[in-house]
């Protein structure tokens, strides 16, 4: 209904209602991207576009509304408002369908979205559920008692007070009570309300909280942030310096290399071949052993100079056997190999070397070679490694590079690749052109029997017996060789079990050692420079170094800071140097470099298990002497097993054999059998994937860290804690690596 003052129509309550709709149901369409015609608001009148002419037709009429803050219309004529609002009727009826249909479309992704989300925690779930259950079965049926860990005590206790630090933060997002982040150095800068603003005894005792974290919790934490953070960009520019070197190598194609056929005699009449003795240790390693004898057995050497020594600490009766079988085989073959079994296991491996190096045949040998249990060297090993003693005297170690088998088993056979591939190509290569030195790898190499024995020969003392008499060797003056053209088909573990406990006792025992052998580093007579390089970078810098600031940065000190905002770290920190340096791990192996974020976030969840061997094998605890032989399955390539039974056939020409011709392989043959149709007294212990509460509890303790930093929008912690906390509970529910039914 109009009224009209004068010549001018006033608009009434209800068509102005009609018109504020109209134009803000406008107004949002356009806003959300739909096409709407558009209605121009006074004081522009232009619509000559709605005519062709530019004549205007009918009287005007202008509508004006009393409420000053509404706009003034004007329309041209009755036909051109017929027109125009039948037009933008008809425009109104298409982009409401449009509007419709991608509400729909929007829903249909967002339950999509939600339906995934909840599949896979529904699943997540599940395997928590079937690994609670199956862990409780295992531990009733083992007698082995379980004791809290001092680490796993301390990371409970973060937990509880990151569930309870959360807790307050929640209550003062929800109720406002968000201030300045107080300056570290000046509290008093941190404004604390009088008691007349206090709004409660839970906004009491938040302030309180926020007093008592700027006076005794912030500094603290800050200055551990900046020691971490100096270690760590040191161990950064170290990995950078060892990348340069190994960039410098391949420019200028640096590698050992034979000149001229080392063992021709000075005549040149004949070939001179010097005694070689091949060690097998191995213990329980039902998987692996025929394949390693094998291998081993087939080397190009001349039969009158190879001795083949199976040094086997089995305590299973029928391991022994079979081992002793296989052995038996390929002495019928023409094979010059024996069997020493050791009544009392001391010493684990080193005993078990300095048990065979003490036999009274190994004075005539000159060079010995090593390989573990799961190693399959080429045929042509020795050629390729023997003939680099020759005219060099000093020279005590020739250490080869390792193949894996089966390193795209899995995601874990992976990750462990590309570390395995930059220790080779960069670490070992370097130092051994540059330095002279580095670990010996306790297998796939050949040692000068003359430099182990004035070196002290095997040491019982450690679990790293490999480092110990690289070590010793390198202060008597010897020098080692790297070969990084000669590998050795082996194993890697495939279960994160194996791996685990396979890392614990690589980081307990340099450790270990490191304390036996500081006093004899300081007092031996070579160089300072190689003094420095034993003590700072071998040691300390890449042995003790690297664990601890991985640990304490990424797994404490980070989701620490989400709820002590004062000791923020940087971004360059967690985001742009770890990214760089992953980028440089992966470089020897850029066949993984997909694997490239996977890889960042599992080598900071190994942090636990490296920091937790580092201190115990640092301060002697009860875990630094524990050795357990690592789980292997016995896999082979196709190509290799073809290429196998091919030498096999080639090289041998008895059509059977026979194993345990002998009256007493007989009796134990038959004797097992009896064994093992006897029922057992004992029920098998169950086997299941472990839970590892460490890492389920730093797991949980990232999460709600994560949380937290979602409440002070910071994006790029958040996204790392999220990720590294998903990365730990993946871990810590053994869902990575070979699963166990």
């Amino acid at each position: 209904m109009l009224e009209f003052e004068g010549d001018a129509p006033v608009l009434d309550l209800g068509l102005s209602r009609c018109l504020l709709v109209h134009c803000f149901r406008s107004t949002f369409l356009g806003w959300i991207g739909l096409p709407f015609r558009k209605v121009a608001m006074a004081p522009r009148s232009d619509f000559s576009h709605w005519s062709v002419k530019d004549s205007r037709k009918g009287t005007p009429v202008v509508v004006t509304m009393e409420n000053p803050n509404y706009s003034v219309l004007q329309i041209d004529g009755p036909d051109d408002e017929q027109e125009s609002f039948r037009s933008m009727d008809k425009d109104r009826g298409k982009n409401a369908k449009q509007f419709t249909w991608v509400l729909l479309l929007k829903a249909h992704r967002a339950v999509g979205c939600v339906a995934w989300v909840a599949a896979a925690l529904w699943t997540l779930l599940g395997v928590i559920k079937r690994r609670l259950v199956s862990r409780q079965e295992a531990e009733a049926q083992s007698d082995k008692p379980r004791k809290a860990r001092l680490l796993l005590k301390l990371l409970r206790m973060f937990l509880a007070l990151s569930l309870i630090a959360f807790a307050f933060e929640l209550v003062a997002y929800r109720n406002g009570w968000h201030f300045p982040k107080p300056n570290l150095h000046l509290p008093e800068n941190l404004h604390m309300p009088k008691k007349i603003e206090v709004q409660g005894w839970l906004h009491l005792a938040y302030l309180s909280w926020l007093s008592f974290r700027a006076d005794y919790i912030a500094y603290p934490i800050q200055i551990l942030s900046y020691i971490c953070i100096i270690l760590f960009v040191i161990q950064s520019a170290d990995r950078m310096i060892l990348c340069l070197g190994c960039f410098w190598i391949k420019l200028n194609k640096i590698k050992p290399r034979i000149d001229e056929d080392p063992f021709k005699s000075g005549d040149g009449s004949e070939y001179q071949y010097p005694m070689v003795l091949v060690q097998i240790p191995m213990c329980n390693e039902r998987e692996v052993y025929e394949q390693s004898i094998s291998a081993v057995c087939q080397i190009d050497w001349p039969k009158d100079r190879l001795l083949v020594q199976v040094l086997d600490d089995s305590d299973d009766e029928s391991i022994q056997f079979l081992i002793r079988a296989e052995v038996s085989k390929w002495s019928q073959r023409g094979v010059n190999i024996v069997y020493r079994h050791r009544m009392v296991r001391t010493g684990y491996k080193a005993g078990n070397l300095k048990s065979a190096m003490s036999c009274h045949y190994v004075r005539s040998y000159e060079f010995v070679a090593i390989f573990d249990a799961d190693f399959q060297p080429d045929p042509d090993f020795l050629k390729l490694t023997i003939p680099h003693f020759k005219g060099n005297p000093e020279l005590g170690l020739v250490q080869a590079r390792w193949s894996f088998v089966n390193r795209d088993e899995n995601l874990l056979t992976r990750l462990q690749y590309i570390n395995l591939c930059f220790h080779f190509e960069v670490e070992q290569q370097v130092n051994g052109v540059f330095c002279n030195f580095f670990g010996f790898n306790g297998t796939a190499g050949v040692w000068r029997i003359k430099a182990l024995e004035e070196s002290g020969g095997w040491i019982e003392r450690t679990t790293v017996e490999d480092m110990d008499i690289a070590v010793r060797a390198h202060l008597k003056g010897w020098k080692f060789m790297f070969l990084n053209d000669v590998k050795v088909l082996c194993e890697i573990p495939e279960s994160y079990e194996a791996y685990r406990k396979q890392q614990h006792r690589w980081h307990s025992g340099p450790m270990q050692l490191f304390r036996l052998c500081l006093p004899d580093i300081i007092a031996s007579k070579i160089s300072i420079w190689k003094k420095a390089n034993l003590i700072l970078l071998f040691f300390l810098l890449r042995k003790l170094i690297l664990p601890f600031y991985s640990f304490t940065l990424f797994c404490v000190i980070l989701p620490f800071s989400m709820f002590v905002p004062e000791a923020e770290l940087p971004v360059w920190v967690i985001c742009y140097v770890p990214v760089l340096m992953s980028i440089l791990n992966i470089l020897p192996a850029l066949r993984s470099f997909p694997f490239i974020v996977p890889y960042l976030l599992f080598e900071n969840t190994m942090s636990v298990t490296k920091f937790n061997a580092m201190v115990s094998g640092l301060f002697q605890l009860g875990s630094s002497y524990e050795w357990v032989v690592t789980k292997k399955t016995g896999r082979s390539s196709e190509s290799d097993l073809l290429e196998a039974a091919e030498r096999d056939s080639k090289s041998f020409a008895l059509p059977t054999l026979y194993r345990g011709a002998s009256e007493s392989g007989l009796g134990e043959l038959n004797r097992l059998k009896e064994q093992e149709q006897r029922p057992a007294a004992r029920p098998a212990v169950k086997k299941a994937n472990k839970i590892y509460k460490k890492e389920l509890a730093l797991a949980l303790l990232l999460l709600v860290a994560a949380a937290r930093s979602l409440l002070s929008a910071q994006g790029i912690h958040f996204y790392f804690l999220l990720f590294q906390g998903v990365s730990f509970l993946l871990v810590g529910l053994d869902l990575i690596g070979e699963q166990i039914n």
